[in-house]
Protein backbone atom coordinates (compact mmCIF):
# COMPACT_ATOMS: atom_id res chain seq x y z
CA UNK A 1 0.00 0.00 0.00
CA UNK A 2 1.41 3.03 -0.85
CA UNK A 3 1.56 6.65 1.13
CA UNK A 4 -0.89 7.85 -1.26
CA UNK A 5 -3.47 5.09 -0.36
CA UNK A 6 -2.87 5.01 3.11
CA UNK A 7 -3.38 8.62 3.24
CA UNK A 8 -7.08 7.97 0.94
CA UNK A 9 -8.26 5.80 3.11
CA UNK A 10 -7.57 7.45 6.44
CA UNK A 11 -9.63 10.26 4.75
CA UNK A 12 -12.15 8.10 4.03
CA UNK A 13 -12.69 6.67 7.24
CA UNK A 14 -12.62 10.15 8.81
CA UNK A 15 -15.98 11.01 6.67
CA UNK A 16 -17.46 7.47 7.06
CA UNK A 17 -17.55 8.22 11.21
CA UNK A 18 -18.75 12.20 10.46
CA UNK A 19 -21.56 10.69 8.50
CA UNK A 20 -22.52 8.34 11.11
CA UNK A 21 -22.22 10.52 13.97
CA UNK A 22 -24.63 13.14 11.67
CA UNK A 23 -27.33 10.40 11.34
CA UNK A 24 -26.96 9.09 14.95
CA UNK A 25 -27.82 13.10 16.16
CA UNK A 26 -30.86 13.45 14.09
CA UNK A 27 -32.56 10.26 15.25
CA UNK A 28 -31.75 11.71 19.12
CA UNK A 29 -34.59 14.24 20.57
CA UNK A 30 -34.11 17.34 21.66
CA UNK A 31 -33.29 16.75 25.84
CA UNK A 32 -30.66 14.11 24.63
CA UNK A 33 -28.79 16.24 22.02
CA UNK A 34 -28.51 18.91 24.81
CA UNK A 35 -27.56 16.45 27.36
CA UNK A 36 -25.05 14.94 24.78
CA UNK A 37 -23.80 18.41 23.79
CA UNK A 38 -23.09 19.36 27.84
CA UNK A 39 -21.39 16.22 27.86
CA UNK A 40 -19.65 16.66 24.35
CA UNK A 41 -17.99 20.09 26.09
CA UNK A 42 -17.05 18.69 29.92
CA UNK A 43 -15.09 15.64 28.10
CA UNK A 44 -13.67 18.26 25.29
CA UNK A 45 -12.93 20.89 28.15
CA UNK A 46 -10.70 17.70 30.49
CA UNK A 47 -9.17 16.97 27.05
CA UNK A 48 -8.14 20.64 26.48
CA UNK A 49 -6.80 20.59 29.95
CA UNK A 50 -5.02 17.50 29.82
CA UNK A 51 -3.34 18.49 26.61
CA UNK A 52 -2.33 21.81 27.93
CA UNK A 53 -0.53 20.04 31.23
CA UNK A 54 0.76 17.55 28.71
CA UNK A 55 2.59 20.41 26.57
CA UNK A 56 4.06 22.03 29.44
CA UNK A 57 5.17 18.46 31.12
CA UNK A 58 6.59 17.86 27.37
CA UNK A 59 8.50 20.71 27.22
CA UNK A 60 9.82 20.68 30.50
CA UNK A 61 10.95 17.21 29.58
CA UNK A 62 12.44 18.20 26.11
CA UNK A 63 14.32 21.06 27.73
CA UNK A 64 16.69 18.20 30.08
CA UNK A 65 16.86 16.06 27.86
CA UNK A 66 17.82 18.92 25.39
CA UNK A 67 20.64 19.89 28.24
CA UNK A 68 21.26 16.42 29.11
CA UNK A 69 22.42 15.77 25.59
CA UNK A 70 24.39 19.27 25.56
CA UNK A 71 26.01 18.22 28.66
CA UNK A 72 27.40 14.66 27.41
CA UNK A 73 28.55 16.23 24.14
CA UNK A 74 30.17 19.14 26.08
CA UNK A 75 32.17 16.55 28.47
CA UNK A 76 33.54 14.22 24.87
CA UNK A 77 34.58 17.64 23.79
CA UNK A 78 32.78 17.29 20.58
CA UNK A 79 33.03 19.22 17.52
CA UNK A 80 31.47 22.62 18.14
CA UNK A 81 29.32 22.40 14.50
CA UNK A 82 28.35 18.49 14.53
CA UNK A 83 27.02 19.29 18.61
CA UNK A 84 25.00 22.77 16.79
CA UNK A 85 23.47 20.29 14.04
CA UNK A 86 22.75 17.42 16.24
CA UNK A 87 21.03 19.69 19.35
CA UNK A 88 19.03 21.41 16.40
CA UNK A 89 17.94 17.54 15.21
CA UNK A 90 16.81 16.56 18.63
CA UNK A 91 14.56 19.27 19.47
CA UNK A 92 13.11 19.74 16.33
CA UNK A 93 12.39 15.43 16.33
CA UNK A 94 11.09 16.07 20.46
CA UNK A 95 8.94 18.73 19.59
CA UNK A 96 7.33 16.58 16.86
CA UNK A 97 6.64 13.73 19.26
CA UNK A 98 5.19 16.26 22.04
CA UNK A 99 2.67 17.43 19.04
CA UNK A 100 1.68 14.15 18.19
CA UNK A 101 1.00 13.00 21.69
CA UNK A 102 -0.97 16.32 22.18
CA UNK A 103 -3.18 15.32 19.32
CA UNK A 104 -3.67 11.73 20.75
CA UNK A 105 -4.61 13.15 24.17
CA UNK A 106 -7.40 15.24 22.31
CA UNK A 107 -8.95 12.35 21.13
CA UNK A 108 -7.89 12.74 17.15
CA UNK A 109 -6.69 9.17 15.84
CA UNK A 110 -3.00 9.29 15.36
CA UNK A 111 -2.97 6.98 12.97
CA UNK A 112 -4.72 8.99 11.00
CA UNK A 113 -2.91 12.12 11.13
CA UNK A 114 0.37 10.48 10.83
CA UNK A 115 -0.58 9.29 7.29
CA UNK A 116 -2.49 12.85 6.08
CA UNK A 117 0.78 14.08 7.86
CA UNK A 118 3.04 11.90 5.45
CA UNK A 119 1.66 12.94 2.60
CA UNK A 120 1.64 16.17 3.71
CA UNK A 121 4.86 15.73 4.05
CA UNK A 122 5.49 14.80 0.79
CA UNK A 123 3.78 17.42 -1.30
CA UNK A 124 5.15 19.98 0.81
CA UNK A 125 9.25 18.33 0.81
CA UNK A 126 8.41 18.70 -3.30
CA UNK A 127 7.76 22.55 -3.04
CA UNK A 128 10.60 22.56 -0.75
CA UNK A 129 13.34 21.00 -2.41
CA UNK A 130 15.70 23.74 -1.75
CA UNK A 131 15.45 23.25 1.74
CA UNK A 132 15.94 19.62 1.61
CA UNK A 133 18.61 20.30 -0.54
CA UNK A 134 19.84 22.77 2.28
CA UNK A 135 19.49 20.11 4.96
CA UNK A 136 21.50 17.38 2.66
CA UNK A 137 24.55 20.52 2.28
CA UNK A 138 24.49 20.57 6.26
CA UNK A 139 24.70 17.03 6.65
CA UNK A 140 27.69 17.13 3.70
CA UNK A 141 29.57 19.48 5.47
CA UNK A 142 29.69 17.84 9.23
CA UNK A 143 30.55 14.48 7.78
CA UNK A 144 33.27 16.29 5.41
CA UNK A 145 34.10 18.95 7.59
CA UNK A 146 35.59 21.83 4.86
CA UNK A 147 35.37 24.31 7.34
CA UNK A 148 34.40 24.53 11.28
CA UNK A 149 33.14 26.91 13.86
CA UNK A 150 36.01 29.41 14.00
CA UNK A 151 37.29 29.49 10.40
CA UNK A 152 37.60 32.45 7.99
CA UNK A 153 35.71 31.86 4.79
CA UNK A 154 34.82 33.05 1.26
CA UNK A 155 31.72 31.60 -0.28
CA UNK A 156 28.97 32.76 -2.66
CA UNK A 157 30.03 36.47 -2.49
CA UNK A 158 30.71 36.75 1.15
CA UNK A 159 33.69 36.92 3.60
CA UNK A 160 33.76 36.28 7.55
CA UNK A 161 34.21 34.18 10.53
CA UNK A 162 31.89 31.25 10.93
CA UNK A 163 30.09 31.45 14.20
CA UNK A 164 27.19 28.75 13.35
CA UNK A 165 26.64 25.58 11.52
CA UNK A 166 22.45 25.20 11.88
CA UNK A 167 20.56 22.36 9.89
CA UNK A 168 19.41 24.73 7.01
CA UNK A 169 22.15 27.35 7.35
CA UNK A 170 25.97 28.87 7.86
CA UNK A 171 26.02 32.43 10.06
CA UNK A 172 28.76 33.63 9.17
CA UNK A 173 30.23 37.05 10.45
CA UNK A 174 31.68 39.82 8.56
CA UNK A 175 35.14 41.83 9.66
CA UNK A 176 32.25 44.72 9.63
CA UNK A 177 29.95 42.86 12.20
CA UNK A 178 27.28 41.61 9.76
CA UNK A 179 25.97 38.29 10.48
CA UNK A 180 25.03 36.87 6.94
CA UNK A 181 23.15 33.40 6.81
CA UNK A 182 24.55 31.42 3.73
CA UNK A 183 22.22 28.10 2.55
CA UNK A 184 24.14 25.21 3.40
CA UNK A 185 23.24 23.85 -0.22
CA UNK A 186 25.60 26.20 -2.44
CA UNK A 187 27.70 25.48 0.15
CA UNK A 188 27.91 22.09 -0.25
CA UNK A 189 28.25 22.50 -3.95
CA UNK A 190 29.89 25.26 -4.39
CA UNK A 191 33.57 26.80 -4.22
CA UNK A 192 35.07 27.81 -0.73
CA UNK A 193 37.79 29.98 0.27
CA UNK A 194 39.13 28.87 3.46
CA UNK A 195 41.91 31.37 5.08
CA UNK A 196 42.08 29.47 8.14
CA UNK A 197 42.63 25.97 6.54
CA UNK A 198 46.91 26.45 6.12
CA UNK A 199 48.49 27.72 8.81
CA UNK A 200 51.15 29.67 6.88
CA UNK A 201 50.12 32.16 3.81
CA UNK A 202 52.31 34.35 1.37
CA UNK A 203 52.11 37.99 1.92
CA UNK A 204 53.10 39.98 -1.75
CA UNK A 205 53.71 43.20 -2.22
CA UNK A 206 54.39 45.38 -5.26
CA UNK A 207 56.80 47.71 -5.26
CA UNK A 208 57.35 50.63 -8.21
CA UNK A 209 60.72 52.40 -7.97
CA UNK A 210 61.94 54.66 -10.63
CA UNK A 211 64.69 54.12 -13.87
CA UNK A 212 67.84 54.04 -12.56
CA UNK A 213 67.57 53.33 -8.86
CA UNK A 214 69.54 50.30 -7.74
CA UNK A 215 67.63 47.33 -7.70
CA UNK A 216 69.63 45.46 -5.64
CA UNK A 217 69.73 47.94 -2.64
CA UNK A 218 66.06 47.92 -2.68
CA UNK A 219 66.32 44.43 -2.42
CA UNK A 220 68.55 44.27 0.24
CA UNK A 221 66.57 47.08 2.55
CA UNK A 222 63.51 44.98 1.45
CA UNK A 223 65.14 41.89 2.79
CA UNK A 224 66.50 43.27 5.63
CA UNK A 225 63.08 44.71 6.94
CA UNK A 226 61.84 41.35 6.64
CA UNK A 227 64.52 39.73 8.43
CA UNK A 228 63.98 41.96 11.50
CA UNK A 229 60.72 40.72 11.77
CA UNK A 230 60.24 38.06 14.22
CA UNK A 231 56.54 37.39 12.44
CA UNK A 232 58.45 36.11 9.33
CA UNK A 233 59.21 32.65 7.85
CA UNK A 234 63.41 32.94 7.55
CA UNK A 235 63.86 29.41 5.87
CA UNK A 236 60.76 26.69 5.97
CA UNK A 237 57.69 26.32 7.95
CA UNK A 238 59.43 23.72 10.49
CA UNK A 239 61.99 25.88 11.46
CA UNK A 240 59.75 28.67 12.02
CA UNK A 241 58.02 26.73 14.80
CA UNK A 242 61.16 25.72 16.08
CA UNK A 243 62.41 28.96 16.48
CA UNK A 244 58.88 29.81 18.18
CA UNK A 245 58.95 27.26 20.65
CA UNK A 246 62.46 28.71 21.91
CA UNK A 247 61.50 31.97 22.40
CA UNK A 248 58.73 31.12 24.06
CA UNK A 249 61.26 28.90 26.29
CA UNK A 250 63.51 31.72 26.94
CA UNK A 251 60.55 34.11 27.95
CA UNK A 252 59.45 31.46 30.32
CA UNK A 253 63.20 31.08 31.81
CA UNK A 254 63.14 34.86 32.73
CA UNK A 255 59.97 34.63 34.02
CA UNK A 256 58.29 37.32 31.29
CA UNK A 257 55.09 34.54 30.51
CA UNK A 258 53.62 32.11 32.65
CA UNK A 259 54.54 28.26 32.18
CA UNK A 260 51.42 26.78 30.94
CA UNK A 261 51.85 28.62 27.72
CA UNK A 262 54.42 26.47 26.64
CA UNK A 263 52.71 23.63 26.38
CA UNK A 264 50.45 23.54 23.76
CA UNK A 265 47.75 20.88 24.73
CA UNK A 266 44.59 19.94 24.51
CA UNK A 267 41.87 21.51 27.39
CA UNK A 268 41.11 17.71 28.33
CA UNK A 269 44.73 17.68 29.11
CA UNK A 270 45.79 20.61 30.64
CA UNK A 271 45.12 19.94 34.22
CA UNK A 272 47.12 16.43 33.76
CA UNK A 273 49.84 18.26 33.19
CA UNK A 274 49.13 20.65 35.61
CA UNK A 275 48.97 17.80 38.15
CA UNK A 276 52.19 16.21 36.89
CA UNK A 277 54.37 18.93 36.78
CA UNK A 278 54.04 20.73 40.26
CA UNK A 279 56.83 23.45 39.62
CA UNK A 280 58.23 25.75 36.68
CA UNK A 281 61.53 24.01 37.16
CA UNK A 282 60.19 20.41 35.63
CA UNK A 283 57.53 22.31 33.47
CA UNK A 284 60.11 24.39 31.82
CA UNK A 285 62.41 21.40 31.32
CA UNK A 286 59.11 19.03 30.05
CA UNK A 287 58.44 22.14 27.49
CA UNK A 288 62.14 21.86 26.14
CA UNK A 289 61.97 18.07 25.88
CA UNK A 290 58.77 18.44 23.84
CA UNK A 291 60.59 21.42 21.32
CA UNK A 292 63.37 19.07 20.78
CA UNK A 293 61.18 16.08 20.08
CA UNK A 294 59.64 18.26 17.57
CA UNK A 295 62.77 19.51 16.52
CA UNK A 296 63.69 15.49 15.73
CA UNK A 297 60.42 15.21 14.10
CA UNK A 298 61.47 17.90 11.19
CA UNK A 299 61.39 16.23 8.02
CA UNK A 300 64.98 16.26 5.50
CA UNK A 301 63.30 17.80 2.68
CA UNK A 302 62.21 21.23 3.74
CA UNK A 303 59.97 23.37 1.84
CA UNK A 304 61.97 26.56 1.28
CA UNK A 305 59.90 29.80 2.50
CA UNK A 306 62.82 32.07 2.50
CA UNK A 307 61.46 36.20 1.64
CA UNK A 308 62.56 37.00 -2.00
CA UNK A 309 62.39 40.09 -3.84
CA UNK A 310 62.59 39.83 -7.62
CA UNK A 311 62.02 42.17 -10.59
CA UNK A 312 58.32 41.22 -11.72
CA UNK A 313 58.12 43.63 -14.52
CA UNK A 314 59.59 46.93 -16.33
CA UNK A 315 56.33 48.95 -16.54
CA UNK A 316 56.25 52.12 -18.60
CA UNK A 317 56.63 54.55 -16.22
CA UNK A 318 58.89 51.97 -13.11
CA UNK A 319 60.62 49.18 -12.23
CA UNK A 320 57.86 46.34 -10.74
CA UNK A 321 59.68 44.87 -7.73
CA UNK A 322 57.34 41.96 -5.93
CA UNK A 323 58.27 41.11 -2.86
CA UNK A 324 56.73 37.77 -1.22
CA UNK A 325 56.78 36.69 2.60
CA UNK A 326 55.36 33.69 4.54
CA UNK A 327 53.58 34.18 7.63
CA UNK A 328 51.22 32.74 9.48
CA UNK A 329 47.70 32.97 9.12
CA UNK A 330 46.79 34.81 11.97
CA UNK A 331 49.65 37.26 10.92
CA UNK A 332 48.48 37.81 7.29
CA UNK A 333 46.82 41.21 7.31
CA UNK A 334 49.04 42.54 10.37
CA UNK A 335 52.14 42.44 8.12
CA UNK A 336 50.51 43.25 4.72
CA UNK A 337 49.47 46.54 6.09
CA UNK A 338 52.65 47.53 8.34
CA UNK A 339 55.13 46.44 5.66
CA UNK A 340 53.09 48.80 3.05
CA UNK A 341 53.67 51.52 5.82
CA UNK A 342 57.63 50.38 6.52
CA UNK A 343 58.48 50.12 2.50
CA UNK A 344 57.30 53.60 2.07
CA UNK A 345 58.88 55.26 4.54
CA UNK A 346 62.52 52.93 4.56
CA UNK A 347 63.36 52.59 0.66
CA UNK A 348 63.52 56.41 0.34
CA UNK A 349 66.25 56.49 3.31
CA UNK A 350 68.41 54.35 1.08
CA UNK A 351 68.20 56.38 -2.04
CA UNK A 352 65.13 54.47 -3.76
CA UNK A 353 62.65 56.89 -4.75
CA UNK A 354 58.62 56.00 -6.27
CA UNK A 355 58.20 57.55 -9.44
CA UNK A 356 54.97 59.61 -10.74
CA UNK A 357 53.26 58.44 -14.27
CA UNK A 358 55.30 60.51 -16.91
CA UNK A 359 55.43 60.90 -20.49
CA UNK A 360 58.24 62.29 -22.38
CA UNK A 361 57.19 65.03 -25.18
CA UNK A 362 59.72 66.14 -28.27
CA UNK A 363 58.42 69.04 -30.44
CA UNK A 364 60.02 69.61 -33.58
CA UNK A 365 62.05 72.57 -33.67
CA UNK A 366 60.84 76.03 -35.37
CA UNK A 367 63.73 75.87 -38.01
Amino acid sequence: MTLLQASALAADSVSAKVSSDINELKSLSVDDLIHRIANGAVDLCIKIALAILVFYVGKFIIKRIYGLVQSIMERRNTDTSLSTFILSLVKIVLYFILIVTIIGVLGLETGSFLAIFASAGVAIGMALSGTLQNFAGGVLILLLKPYKIGDYIEAQGFSGKVTEIQIFHTIINTPDNKSILIPNGGLSTGSINNWSREEYRRVDWVVAISYGDDVNVARDTILTLFANDSRIVIQSNEDDRVARRQRLIALATHDEIPPEALIQAPKTHTSWLGRLFRNKKKLRQAAQRIGLERARQVRRNKTDLSPSVIVNQLADSSVELKARAWVRSGDYWAVFYEFNELIYTELPKAGISFPFPQLDVHLPSAN
